[in-house]
């Protein structure tokens, strides 16, 4: 009879332990399942119901930098189109030019007044000049928007010892040294408005992956963009600034040569900055393209060893079959 109220308490108290293993298993369940719909519902929200702020809020100029091609231009169109005065920025004056009759044929229906200033970041004297060039420039103009566009990179995947000297001292000039020139050259202006909204455009390769083997100084150089985007957003936010960096993947331009055509993650210029206007002034880092999100996300899944090896070997591959060369 004892033996018997033993098995009988012994098998009480293991389906005991087992309900309560089941209740927790469900409550994690539970758990993790609400914060998957809650980050599923949000997303949603931020990049297909969010309205986007009103761009002219902060001023009615906007200065872009590297305005000649790809995402640069596509900003500069799209600004101009949203009734912003343009001060457009680039190495080559023809190309700045071709830009400017592109933008006046655009919005034909209302005045745009433009400003052209050719600067190549690579240059130390152009960047001696920067500073004192660019406030010369806006001077009493409401300058409310910047958009640090203007970047370079290898050309084409390469090993750290096999990068010259030469170049990636001009990738971390055009990549960090101007970029920072020209907040440093339009922030003073913004904070007397007490308002203003700069983008920084940054790069996957410093955010969305743990490393970014051969070019391993355009993404050290991105990785800066990012960090220095955060800092002045929680620097300034409060004073009416608000600073993003905004990190694309892969779009159709003519830095990213082994991509010839648009895809369900590759957008052309147009497209992204269609997306990235719609996230300005809102966090301090993102990814404005929604695939790109996606794409994000899913590599944040993935361990950092697999990842790494992964990219190490996509690179090698590419650079073999020479994809990489411009």
């Amino acid at each position: 009879m004892v033996g018997v109220m033993e098995r009988i308490m012994g098998d009480s108290w293991t389906w005991s332990y087992l309900v309560i293993l089941l209740m927790i298993s469900s409550a994690i369940g539970l758990t993790t399942l609400t914060r998957l719909l809650a980050t599923f519902v949000q997303w949603i929200y931020v990049y297909f119901l969010r309205r986007p702020k009103n761009l002219r809020s902060y001023g009615t100029w906007a200065v872009v930098t590297g305005a000649t091609d790809g995402i640069g231009k596509a900003f500069a169109i799209e600004l101009s189109k949203q009734g912003f005065n343009m001060i457009l920025i680039g190495r080559s004056s023809t190309k700045l030019s071709s830009v400017s009759s592109e933008i006046l044929q655009s919005v034909s229906t209302r005045p745009c007044k433009i400003t052209k200033l050719t600067l190549d970041f690579s240059s130390d004297e152009d960047l001696v000049n920067c500073v004192e060039l660019v406030r010369k420039s806006t001077a009493g103009l409401d300058v409310g928007v910047l958009v640090n566009n203007a970047g370079t990179t290898y050309p084409h995947g390469m090993y750290f010892h096999e990068v010259s000297e030469d170049l990636w001292k001009d990738i971390v000039k055009v990549n960090v040294v101007g970029l920072t020139m020209m907040v440093q050259a339009v922030l003073p202006g913004m904070l007397e408005r007490k308002k203003g909204a700069i983008i920084n455009v940054g790069s996957a390769a410093a955010v969305a992956v743990p490393s970014f083997p051969l070019f391993t100084i355009y993404a050290a150089t991105k990785t800066y963009v990012s960090s220095f985007s955060k800092s002045l957003h929680t620097e300034y936010k409060k004073r009416g600034i608000d600073v993003q960096c905004q990190i694309p993947m892969y779009v159709a331009t003519k830095m990213v040569p082994l991509i010839k055509n648009t895809t369900f993650f590759v957008p052309s210029p147009e497209e992204y900055v269609h997306a990235a206007i719609r996230q300005v002034g809102y966090a301090s880092l993102s990814a404005p393209y929604w695939t790109h999100s996606m794409q994000w996300w899913f590599a944040s899944l993935i361990p950092d060893v697999f990842l790494n090896s992964w990219r190490l070997k996509y690179g090698i591959h590419n650079r073999k079959m020479g994809k990489y060369k411009i």
